[in-house]
């Protein structure tokens, strides 16, 4: 019994010790943070905010959401691939990140204002996460947003029946909570999981 609670001990001790060694490892001097899964692009002079409506009829602007990281897309409702499969897939992020995702605020931000309706909007984005918001503007305030955070967007003439697609860039946005612009992926390059590792480095005040 002697022998057997030693051995015990013994054990106990060495996964000690190794535990404080890999601790040690992660934070001494000169030891490397996480690294950032998305593009790291802290520092630029754009992407600084936008003043938008939200699909309940609030004037919003970046600094509305301070305290939180923010998920910012730009789309349009009548989009059959890249809009909601990007959405899903923050969607799933959402769930994956557990408790955490009350710090995180998913952002949908129209280029389409004429069918994006706040009705529309209001239907179509919160049925992927609940906590997700549609953003919308006139013409001339999608443009500024979409300039301020350098999205391209083009409607095609509309056919017979009044149907036109968008073409529109695809990226994802990351802000950390003090409000800055510092990642950008696109839904292809991307999965909810690395997603979630850059968004609990934002949460936790990580530079990457």
């Amino acid at each position: 019994m002697r022998l057997r609670r030693a051995a015990w001990f013994a054990i106990g001790g060495i996964a000690l010790v190794l535990g404080v060694l890999a601790g040690y490892a992660v934070l001494r001097p000169g030891a490397e943070p996480p690294k950032f899964n998305a593009r790291d692009v802290t520092g630029v002079p754009w992407g600084k905010d936008f003043q938008l409506t939200d699909h309940a009829g609030n004037p919003r602007t970046l600094a509305d959401f301070r305290g939180k990281v923010v998920m910012l897309f730009f789309g349009f409702t009548h989009c059959t691939d890249v809009c909601p499969a990007t959405l899903a897939m923050l969607a799933q992020a959402m769930r994956l990140l557990g408790d955490d995702a009350r710090q995180v605020q998913g952002l949908f931000v129209t280029v389409d204002p004429k069918r994006d309706t706040p009705d529309v909007l209001a239907k179509y984005v919160p049925a992927f996460q609940p906590t997700f918001l549609g953003l919308y503007g006139d013409e001339a305030a999608t443009a500024r947003a979409a300039q301020e955070f350098k999205i391209y967007h083009h409607a095609h003439e509309p056919d017979k029946r009044g149907s036109y697609d968008v073409e529109h860039s695809g990226q994802v946005y990351l802000l950390d909570p003090e409000g800055r612009l510092r990642l950008f992926f696109r839904s292809r390059d991307a999965s909810p999981e690395s997603v979630v590792h850059d968004l609990r480095l934002l949460i936790r005040g990580g530079t990457g």
